[in-house]
């Protein structure tokens, strides 16, 4: 699989699909290798332009030979974010398709990251990040209860031996860790109430997960802050998810971890989770296909 920049676009941008599962699904992101020429405002509007979740832009390109380190910037269509892991696993896959496979460091508003790109034998890309140091928080009861009521629940639906936690890998999630299944089947919000909550608090996205094993997840992320009512695979979240289960006991470093994601919105997604030994950083990866 060639991932090409198009021709004839100014800038360019690519639309790929990241943390595909079985070659379908994932979430789609812009990415722009060259986006030196271009403003705050500029970007901003071309993410709308483009229409998904997030994009990606290349602040210092375009890739050169022989150079591995790049600055980017992430937007939404409503406004820029600190970190975004579909995104920067796309732009993985697409440098890889420029530079040839191997290591690369980005530097993001929210920190440093690596990213180690490669080819599965059938020609399809894949990216691995690092998270910035991930960490957790303890969210205030008032608060907690304001985000359950933006989906009707009360605290009766959370999995008790996962307490709800402010989880940060880049960007900040609330977790909400659900006792049953149905519960994330049927999810459903109050957009207006949730994305007001999300910028007043500063949330990237509530993380809706169920449990299937300690090592298997089902997840769900509403990213109304945005502008989007549900993200079909968010590595930063699934980053900040890994740890916080780390932080908790559930799973003993090393260890390997399967998000699945997207189902809901008609988009399969697998994320597949790393955490280390006496490492605060956490490994995402996911493959990367790109959009007709």
């Amino acid at each position: 699989m060639t991932i090409t920049p198009p021709s004839g676009a100014d800038p360019a941008v690519l639309r790929l699909s990241a943390f595909t599962r079985d070659g379908a699904g994932g979430n789609p992101a812009g990415v722009v290798l060259d986006a030196g020429a271009l403003g705050e405002r500029q970007m901003l509007a071309l993410a709308g332009q483009v229409g998904y979740s997030e994009t990606v832009f290349v602040t210092d390109g375009p890739p050169e030979p022989g150079r591995r380190r790049y600055a980017v910037r992430y937007f939404s269509p409503l406004a820029e974010v600190p970190f975004c892991g579909h995104a920067t696993v796309a732009l993985g896959a697409a440098l890889g398709g420029v530079l040839g496979a191997g290591e690369l460091e980005l530097d993001t508003p929210a920190g440093p990251v690596s990213v180690t790109t490669g080819q599965h034998p059938s020609g399809q890309w894949w990216a691995r990040l690092a998270s910035v140091p991930a960490r957790q928080q303890q969210v205030d009861p008032a608060v907690l209860q304001r985000a359950l009521d933006c989906f009707g629940w009360s605290t009766d639906v959370l999995e008790p031996g996962l307490p709800p936690m402010l989880c940060f890998a880049g960007a900040w999630h609330l977790a909400l860790s659900l006792a049953e299944r149905v519960t994330l089947e049927t999810m459903s919000y109050d957009f207006a109430a949730l994305q007001e909550l999300c910028a007043a608090q500063g949330w990237t996205t509530v993380s809706l997960v169920y449990q299937v094993s300690p090592v298997q997840y089902l997840a769900r992320n509403p990213f109304p802050a945005g502008g989007v009512v549900e993200d079909p695979a968010t590595g930063a979240a699934a980053a900040a998810y890994g740890s916080y289960l780390a932080a908790l006991g559930v799973v003993q470093p090393p260890a390997r971890l399967q998000i699945l994601q997207g189902e809901q919105v008609g988009r399969p997604s697998e994320l597949l989770v790393e955490l280390r030994p006496d490492q605060a950083s956490v490994w995402v990866t996911g493959a990367v296909s790109p959009i007709d």
